[in-house]
């Protein structure tokens, strides 16, 4: 599958391009401590019988961050999974064309009404200070998880905003390269 970022706007293409690289070394640093974390856990809990205390506490925030951007990521690289049978039913390329059109419009939709409520849900966080909601032990405020599902959400929303440009730049269905549009789409 040909990258569509090599479709964006110019002026965008270099800023996005460090986003993405800052995402993809979250999501494998978080992976690595979410692997060393869980490593360290069964090490002291069964071979010291001692605990590491409230690790699900700030592992939770690790988590949320990895979860959340990889998807920002998997919607960059629209990897993510896809039911779709019309795609197998149509054949015309240019029912193609308004069926991906259609469906990114929708998709674009409900990404910036899930952005807005993510909005919402972070005004209302750093609004409650000092009474923030907080973890029992660490006291982690729940700002923190709750910046990573936000901003994994804004990013989901750049993304399909930049695939709905370059579909409707293109004219084109082919330039999303869907593996399941059916026979009329070339790989």
């Amino acid at each position: 599958m040909t990258s569509l970022a090599t479709r964006y706007p110019k002026w965008l293409a270099t800023p996005l391009h460090g986003i993405m690289k800052l995402m993809n070394f979250i999501i494998i640093a978080s992976g690595i401590i979410m692997a060393l974390t869980f490593f360290f856990v069964v090490i002291l809990r069964y071979g010291f019988g001692a605990d590491l205390f409230a690790y699900e506490e700030w592992l939770m925030i690790v988590a949320f961050w990895m979860f959340f951007l990889g998807s920002a990521v998997a919607t960059h690289d629209r990897m993510h999974v896809n039911a779709d049978i019309v795609g197998f039913m149509i054949t015309h390329p240019r029912m193609l064309y308004y069926r991906a059109l259609l469906v990114e419009t929708i998709e674009l939709i409900i990404i910036l009404v899930i952005v807005y409520w993510g909005y919402l849900m972070i005004e209302e966080s750093i609004l409650a200070y000092p009474h923030w909601q907080q973890t029992v032990a660490l006291k982690l405020p729940f700002l923190l998880p709750r910046m990573g599902i936000f901003v994994g959400f804004v990013m989901m929303a750049v993304y399909t905003a930049l695939h709905l440009y370059v579909l409707i730049r293109s004219h084109d269905a082919e330039c999303f390269n869907f593996p399941d549009s059916g026979p009329g789409e070339s790989s």
